[in-house]
């Protein structure tokens, strides 16, 4: 399969849910390039920006994992095939 340019950016609004999302971007890591989490606590929020280089397959899969989890909210993009 093709490998893809992307990047998810992942609000982490329930504290409980922290160690799951950690879990999974660990069993993705073949997949992540770089990952930056950024406490914002003027909101009582976490943020992680992840840039991806993977399948459309495996993007989705950890984005998915990820959206499923309670508190969690995720917004993904993948860049457009080259012509």
């Amino acid at each position: 399969m093709e490998k893809r340019i992307g990047a998810a950016l992942v609000l982490i609004r329930d504290k409980n849910s922290v160690s799951r999302v950690n879990t999974i971007l660990s069993s993705h890591g073949d997949i992540i390039i770089g990952r930056q989490g950024l406490p914002l606590s003027s909101r009582n929020v976490s943020i992680i920006s992840i840039v991806l280089e993977g399948s459309t397959d495996k993007i989705g899969s950890l984005t998915g994992q990820l959206g499923r989890l309670q508190g969690v909210h995720v917004k993904s993009m993948v860049m457009p095939d080259e012509a």
